[in-house]
């Protein structure tokens, strides 16, 4: 994968590039993704905020529900409005959920892990080899060492 990768909304206006590796990337097969996206799952590289630079106009930030029931901030652009990235409660505005559809090059990111599989579409075939999660899943047992320390670093930060 390119150390940075560029991406943005249909209309050009809103752009950002991702300087480094994602966390880890999801196949959310949520029906909450599901219904958001209007397709079959929702594919999300988690990386921190800080790692996302901006390169075009600033997205508008929509509070939407989620199934925690504490919301979820999407990025959408303001003009096009499609979904730039998301910020969950869970982790604050420090990570975001990166919509790998949105970027230039979607291809060079792939799903590390399947997740919220019990709802997927029944017509969907999850590749072999990649993990698969009936709900969520331990991070501990998904993650790299690395990953998981850049995620307790982000979140320890001070506001």
């Amino acid at each position: 994968m390119a150390d940075i990768l560029a991406g943005g909304c249909t209309c050009g206006r809103v752009r950002y590039e991702m300087q480094g590796p994602p966390m880890i990337v999801h196949a959310c097969h949520c029906t909450w993704c599901q219904r958001e996206t209007g397709s079959a799952f929702a594919t999300n590289a988690m990386i921190e905020a800080d790692r996302v630079r901006h390169t075009g106009e600033e997205p508008e930030i929509v509070h939407t529900p989620s199934a925690s029931g504490k919301g979820q901030m999407i990025a959408r652009c303001p003009h096009c409005r499609v979904a730039i990235w998301s910020n969950y409660s869970g982790s604050g505005p420090r990570i975001r959920f990166v919509r790998v559809g949105s970027l230039d090059n979607p291809h060079a990111i792939v799903p590390d892990i399947h997740i919220f599989t019990s709802t997927k579409r029944p017509w969907l075939t999850l590749p072999e080899g990649v993990p698969v999660a009936a709900e969520y899943y331990r991070r501990s047992e998904v993650w790299s060492a690395e990953s998981i320390a850049r995620r307790e670093a982000v979140l320890a930060r001070p506001d």
